[in-house]
């Protein structure tokens, strides 16, 4: 009984410490629904905030995202130094500000400690210009927002923006139309091959054995950065090796026995330095530390990381054989990284992951997926399925050919008024006559309007994702596609305000 209060408290405590928003005003603080703007302003910064202020400005619509925002605190936030955390309005501000305009956290830093208008959309006031943010702050706070309450929150900006912008004056003009296509987004990592990913493994072994090594008072890997600099010689000479094109056959195999030899040199010093980390994990594995614990799960997986890759050269490179795709690793850090290659002029391969969207008719982004070891015809039902849980008016939707399947067209024809899913290769008369119709003519021409969204996305932060992790993946790819929404609520509410100020202006005028 005893722990059930305690724990209860403790819960109460923390939802005290993190406020939702300041609701008291300060000396020269600007309430958010009277911050003025620029109205002929053309940068996307003046667009977000508007969409922010029409959220603000709406009392049960910002109800409802502070209901979905409190599910942001952690169960541990702040429960030893009992200090107030960030409001989650900040919090929502900054992550979208960031994704809208393609920045950094140094570049964030620099523009909510320094721009006006992102201060005052802030709740700051001109008493608190000594109230700054610093950069790992907003790391922290930003990474609070889960890509599960950010879906949530963009459904329901995407119902505000059908208010303000679908005249609903016949139950057509309510009906959704979408357009779905999926594109890559890329990781942050480098061009892999199997001997620098081999590389990377052991350099993160060594570093992370020596940490180890010093927090338990050995010197046992003193050396470690010569360690690293000797491994790093053989990867450049291994790296640095050709295959000869000459047409003598005895020079062809002088060559590839260096490749061989220089491979096999490589292979070995990394497998001493495994052998030495495994011996780094026994004697700290008698260890209480916490940290240390840490470290030894740490160390353990860049050790199978450098295991596998070790695997993959001994087959390619002494055993001549040729590596099966699904074997191959793209990248130690970012192990969810695939290798894509779509077709595209001037893009023989992307690394990163797909990503499927889904556009309304009027510019919103009604629903998204992270596409993992997935192809288009595999997320098409799922995509249908997944919108119209959330808007049940979406009666049609159309597609390009990546997404056909007999079983997808069969299945979504039940679930869709409006079906444009053409089909792979050659067609019967009946789906001849169905491809020619005036309606799926009319809406295959309307499809390549979803490549603008796609492009908008990538202009504004969604062409590679710095973040790290599955989860840092997905919490960029949401945080981008709700800025995108906001944005264009911002940029309908602020032409809207500024044809109103130009016919005042022509009134006064004439």
């Amino acid at each position: 009984m005893i722990v059930i209060q305690i724990s209860t408290y403790r819960q109460n405590f923390e939802v005290i410490l993190r406020k939702i928003f300041e609701p008291q005003m300060t000396f020269g603080q600007t309430p958010i629904d009277q911050i003025k703007f620029d109205m002929r302003a053309r940068d996307e910064i003046p667009k977000l905030l508007f969409g922010l202020q029409q959220v603000y400005c709406d009392k049960s619509l910002r109800k409802k995202i502070f209901e979905i925002l409190e599910n942001v605190i952690p169960e541990d936030i702040n429960s030893k130094n009992g200090r107030p955390g960030m409001d989650l309005w900040k919090i929502l501000v900054m992550g979208t500000v960031r994704l809208n305009c393609n920045w950094d956290y140094d570049k964030l830093q620099e523009m909510v400690n320094n721009h006006k208008t992102i201060r005052q959309m802030l709740g700051h006031g001109l008493m608190d210009d000594d109230e700054t943010y610093p950069i790992q702050t907003l790391k922290d706070n930003v990474k609070l927002l889960t890509p599960e309450v950010l879906d949530q929150i963009n459904t329901l900006i995407v119902h505000k923006g059908h208010k303000l912008l679908i005249p609903k004056k016949t139950p057509d003009d309510e009906a959704l139309k979408g357009r779905c296509d999926s594109f890559v987004v890329e990781t942050d990592v480098h061009y892999p091959t199997d001997i620098n990913l081999l590389f990377d493994a052991v350099r993160k072994m060594i570093q992370t054995a020596a940490e180890i090594s010093k927090n338990m008072g050995t010197t046992m890997w003193r050396q470690s950065e010569y360690n690293i600099k000797s491994f790093k010689g053989l990867y450049r000479r291994a790296q640095r090796l050709k295959h000869s094109t000459s047409k003598d056959k005895n020079k062809k195999i002088k060559k590839a026995q260096q490749i061989i030899d220089a491979h096999s040199t490589y292979v070995k010093l990394a497998q001493r330095f495994i052998q030495k980390a495994n011996l780094t994990i026994e004697k700290a594995a008698e260890s209480s530390d916490i940290m240390d614990s840490a470290r030894i799960e740490e160390l353990q997986t860049y050790i199978n990381f450098a295991l596998w890759q070790i695997d993959l050269i001994t087959r390619r490179v002494m055993q001549d054989e040729k590596i099966p795709h699904k074997d191959k690793m793209f990248s130690i850090f970012e192990p969810h990284t695939e290798w894509i290659s779509k077709g595209k002029a001037g893009l023989p391969q992307e690394l990163g992951l797909r990503v499927c969207i889904l556009e309304d008719q009027h510019g919103f982004i009604v629903h998204h997926q992270v596409m993992e070891k997935q192809t288009d015809d595999k997320v098409a039902v799922t995509m249908i399925d997944s919108t119209q849980t959330k808007f049940s008016n979406l009666q049609g939707c159309s597609f390009d050919k990546g997404f056909y399947n007999p079983g997808n067209k069969k299945e979504l024809k039940h679930k869709l008024d409006t079906l444009v899913l053409p089909k792979k290769g050659r067609s019967n008369k009946t789906e001849y006559k169905e491809e020619t119709a005036e309606t799926f003519v009319h809406f295959k021409r309307k499809h390549s309007a979803v490549e603008s969204a796609i492009n908008g996305l990538e202009n504004h932060g969604l062409d590679r994702c710095p973040d790290h992790g599955i989860r840092g993946f997905k919490r960029y790819v949401g945080l981008s596609v709700l800025a995108r929404n906001l944005q264009i609520i911002g940029h309908h509410v602020q032409q809207k305000e500024l044809k109103r100020i130009q016919r005042s202006e022509q009134r006064k005028a004439a």
